[in-house]
């Protein structure tokens, strides 16, 4: 198989798995601290939290530090593959 075959097949597999869920679950998307939440006062309606946030940032912007969170992260593990690739490709030339 050639590698862009390969790669085309791969790049297609990575698309359905992120579209897939989209378009076959249903449901609401809602944070693990709001289920949380909602289980604590099910299972303790009398619970009073005993700490609150400072102030609460706009929904807009958590998904922004989110996302950038998430950028930086795939940008370091990008560049340390192409650093190592590099040095493969380097020392096997030599």
């Amino acid at each position: 198989m050639k590698i862009r075959t390969h790669s085309f097949i791969l790049i297609a597999i990575i698309v359905l798995l992120a579209v897939l869920p989209l378009i076959f679950v249903s449901g609401d998307f809602g944070g693990a601290d709001d289920a949380a939440e909602g289980l604590i006062q099910t299972l303790a309606p009398s619970y009073v939290p005993w700490f609150s946030s400072l102030f609460e940032l706009p929904s807009e912007t958590e998904s922004l530090l989110f996302a950038l969170q998430a950028a930086i992260g795939a940008g370091f593990i990008g560049y340390a593959i192409g650093v190592f690739k590099g040095r493969a490709s380097r020392d096997k030339d030599v």
